[in-house]
């Protein structure tokens, strides 16, 4: 029983040491009937596109940080410099 408490003891101190993280993207789809939401749509445009057809609608994130997006491919970029002659 120590041992079960102890465990859950840490578990709950591990999880509630993670830093919380803010959302840099600016709307949400909430679609209709379901209460299903995606909140990775970086203008109003995008997220209409994915929730036509499936109902529901479009509205800011709450959770929106104004961070910038990044994705992997936007690492260092790397440009080849030509020899003059």
């Amino acid at each position: 029983m120590r041992s079960l408490v102890g465990t859950l003891f840490l578990l709950v101190a591990v999880s509630a040491s993670a830093p919380a993280q803010a959302d840099p993207y600016r709307w949400c789809a909430q679609y209709g009937g379901r209460g299903a939401s995606n909140c990775y749509f970086l203008t109003w445009e995008q997220c209409e596109a994915a929730r036509a057809g499936n109902g529901g609608f479009c509205n800011r994130n709450v959770f929106y940080d104004g961070r910038p997006v990044t994705t992997p491919e936007d690492g260092i970029r790397r440009t080849r410099r030509h020899s003059m002659g």
